[in-house]
C-alpha cells in the first residue's frame, strides 16, 4: 500500500519560487531566498467571494495540484511493495485532452498557481507539451512539478523551454547507500545531478524530505549544509503517522525538535518573512546561498489559509489532502454535462471543505478514525466503487426513455387533453399565446434511510462521497434537463434552480426541496418536481451500499405561482 508519507512529500508542499531566468538572481547573493507571493488584482479581490472556488470559511483557492499518473520509477519502502501495487485501467485515468480541459476551467475559475505531480509526473510521455499547453492558458501565472528527480538532467531543459517556472525534488537522505535500501533503486547520482541542473539553469530548487525518527534524523543537519553553496529550499516535512501504515507516533520529530537540533550547531539560524498563503516556515543560516524550511502539518497545522486543492490521476477533485470525500469530474465529463455544471460540481465540493483537516489532532497525532490513508492508492484499494455525479439522472433518463411508446399510445386514446390533437397524436401545448411572466415552482421529497445512514449522511462519512452536494447538484442537472427526460415538456431557460438537502435525525430521513425560477410563458412545476426526483435517487444511489431498506416517498407539488392559476399547498390538519 502507498503510505501517506509519499503522499505528504509530494503533493502538501507549495512552492512559490521565483520564475527561472525570467527575473534577476539577486537574492542568491543576500544569503537567503525570500519566498515570493501572487499579486492578486483589485478585479480578483472584488470578485472572489463570489467564485466556486471560494469555500463557506472564505478562502479563496487559486493553487491546484494535478495527479498526472499514479505510477512511479522508484519502489520507496514506506510508499509500496517492492513489486508494486495494482494500478487503474487505463481508461479509468483522465485522458490528456481531459487534464488541459479541466486545467483550463480551473483557471478561468480564479486558479492562478498549477503543480504537476503523481506517482512520478516525468514518466508521462507528453509531459513537456502538457507544460507547454498550460503555460498557454491565459491568465495562468505558475506551473511547477513535483518529482524524485531521477530524469532530470535528461527533461530539465526541454520542460525548461516548454516554461516551466518551479520544480520541488523529492530527496529523503543524502546518503547514497540508505538511498538506495529505501528506493529499492540507483540513482542517487543521477538526482543530485538533477538538483545542480537545476541551480545552473536559473531555478531555485525545493528539496522535500520527510524526517523520520531512527532513518534520517541524524541528516538534519547535512541537508542544512547542503544549503551552503546552493541556492536551495531544503523543506523539512513532519511525519504524519497513521493506523495504515503501522507506524507510530514515536516516528514523529516537531518542528521545534528540528530546530533546536539546527540551533545546537548554528545558533544564528534564523526565521525569515513567509507569505500569506506560504505552507513552509521559512529560516536560514546567515551567509548561507539557500534555505530551509518547515512544512508543521502535524503539529501547527496550516489550514486556515489553505488556498489548494487537487486533482486525482482518475479525475477525482480532493479538497483536503487528509479528506476521503471526492467528486469525480472524470464521470461528469464523460456524461456529457456542460461546462456551467461541471463549475457548479468543482463548487459543490469547495463548499463541503471543513475549516481543517480532522484526519490527526496536533497534540495527540490521533490516526485517521476508519484507519485509511488518504493517499489514491490506499483509497482505490479500500474502496472501488466510485459514485457518478448524474449516475441517477442517467438512470432516471433510461427508464422514462423505455416507456416512451407507452406513454404516447395511451394519450391516443385521451383526444380531450390538451397533449392530444384532434387525431390522436401527442403534441406539444402551444405557449406562445401565453404572457410572459415570472413563474416559480417548488417541490420536496422525502428519502427514509433509517438511523444508521442518516448518522453517517449528517457526518459526512459515507465511503461513496458527500450524500448531500452530489445530490444538490444533481437535482440542478436533472432540472435543467427536464424537457429530456418528460415527454412533451418545454424546452425552458431557467432563471434559478436550488435545491436543498437535509437530513432529519428524528424521522431518519433525508428532506430535499427544490426551488425553480424562469421568467417565460409556462410554469416550471414540472422542473421542481424533477429536481427533487433526481436528488432521491441519487441519495438512494449513493446510500445502497450500506442498505437497500431505503424508501422514496412523498415527492409532490408545495407551490406555484406565476401562471393562470397559482397553487398553494395545504396541509391537512
Amino acid at each position: 500500500m502507498r503510505l501517506l508519507v509519499k503522499y505528504a512529500n509530494r503533493l502538501l508542499c507549495q512552492t512559490a519560487a521565483p520564475v527561472p531566468l525570467r527575473q534577476k538572481a539577486s537574492a542568491a547573493a543576500t544569503g537567503s531566498l525570500k519566498l515570493a507571493t501572487s499579486a492578486q488584482t483589485e478585479p480578483e479581490r472584488a470578485n472572489k467571494q463570489d467564485s466556486p472556488l471560494t469555500d463557506t470559511f472564505g478562502r479563496h483557492h487559486t493553487y491546484l495540484r494535478i495527479s498526472l499518473t499514479e505510477r512511479c520509477n522508484l519502489r520507496c519502502d514506506y510508499c509500496m511493495p517492492a513489486d508494486g501495487v495494482p494500478l487503474q485501467p487505463k481508461d479509468k485515468l483522465l485522458t490528456t485532452e481531459e487534464i488541459l480541459r479541466l486545467a483550463r476551467i480551473f483557471v478561468e475559475q480564479g486558479v492562478r498557481k498549477i503543480r504537476l505531480t503523481g506517482g512520478e509526473p516525468t514518466i508521462r510521455r507528453d509531459i513537456v507539451d502538457l507544460v507547454a499547453e498550460m503555460k498557454a492558458l491565459p491568465q495562468l501565472e505558475h506551473v511547477g512539478i513535483t518529482t524524485n528527480g531521477l530524469v532530470l538532467t535528461r527533461l530539465l531543459l526541454p520542460l525548461q523551454r516548454a516554461g516551466l517556472d518551479s520544480l520541488n525534488i523529492s530527496l529523503d537522505t543524502l546518503q547514497k547507500d540508505r538511498f538506495e535500501k529505501i528506493t529499492r533503486r540507483k540513482g542517487w547520482e543521477r538526482v543530485i545531478a538533477g538538483i545542480d541542473l537545476a541551480v545552473q539553469l536559473g531555478y531555485r530548487p525545493k528539496v522535500n524530505c520527510v524526517l523520520m525518527r531512527n532513518f534520517n534524523e541524524d541528516e538534519v543537519c547535512d541537508f542544512v549544509e547542503f544549503t551552503r553553496d546552493r541556492p536551495v529550499d531544503v523543506r523539512f516535512i513532519e511525519y504524519m503517522p497513521f493506523s495504515g501504515n503501522k507506524w507510530h507516533t514515536d516516528r514523529l520529530i516537531s518542528f521545534k525538535e528540528t530546530v533546536e537540533l539546527i540551533r545546537q550547531r548554528w545558533p544564528e539560524f534564523e526565521a525569515l518573512p513567509n507569505g500569506p498563503n506560504d505552507t513552509s516556515k521559512a529560516f536560514a543560516v546567515p551567509g548561507f546561498k539557500g534555505q530551509v524550511g518547515f512544512i508543521t502539518s502535524m503539529t501547527e497545522h496550516f489550514c486556515g489559509s489553505c488556498n489548494r486543492l487537487r486533482l486525482t490521476a482518475d479525475g477525482n477533485i480532493k479538497v483536503c489532502l487528509f479528506g476521503n470525500k471526492e467528486f469525480s469530474l472524470r464521470d461528469a465529463m464523460r456524461s456529457n454535462v456542460s461546462e456551467e455544471d461541471l463549475v457548479d460540481l468543482i463548487g459543490a465540493a469547495v463548499r463541503r471543505k471543513k475549516r481543517q483537516h480532522a484526519a490527526f489532532s496536533p497534540r495527540h497525532a490521533e490516526p485517521l478514525a476508519d484507519g485509511k490513508s488518504p493517499n489514491d492508492t490506499d483509497r482505490r484499494l479500500a474502496d472501488t466503487s466510485r459514485p457518478s455525479t448524474i449516475a441517477s439522472a442517467a438512470l432516471f433518463h433510461h427508464h422514462l426513455h423505455s416507456h416512451r411508446s407507452q406513454l404516447l399510445q395511451a394519450a391516443r386514446h385521451c383526444s380531450s387533453l390538451s397533449h392530444v390533437n384532434a387525431q390522436g397524436k401527442a403534441q406539444m401545448v402551444d405557449v406562445g399565446e401565453k404572457p410572459t411572466s415570472m413563474r416559480l415552482a417548488q417541490a420536496e421529497a422525502t428519502v427514509l434511510v433509517g438511523e444508521r445512514l442518516t448518522q453517517l449522511i449528517a457526518a459526512n462519512e459515507l465511503a461513496k462521497g458527500d450524500v448531500l452536494s452530489v445530490a444538490q447538484l444533481a437535482g440542478i442537472i436533472g432540472a435543467k434537463r427536464t424537457s429530456e427526460l418528460i415527454p412533451l415538456c418545454h424546452n425552458i431557460p431557467l432563471s434559478s434552480v436550488k435545491v436543498q438537502a437535509q437530513p432529519l435525525a428524528n424521522e431518519q430521513c433525508v428532506r430535499l426541496e427544490a426551488s425553480v425560477r424562469c421568467t417565460g410563458q409556462t410554469g416550471v412545476e414540472m422542473e421542481a418536481l424533477t429536481a427533487v426526483s433526481i436528488a432521491a435517487l441519487t441519495v438512494y444511489d449513493m446510500c445502497k451500499a450500506v442498505s437497500h431498506d431505503i424508501c422514496i416517498t412523498n415527492i409532490r407539488l408545495l407551490r406555484k405561482s406565476g401562471g393562470k392559476r397559482d397553487y398553494q399547498r395545504r396541509e391537512q390538519s
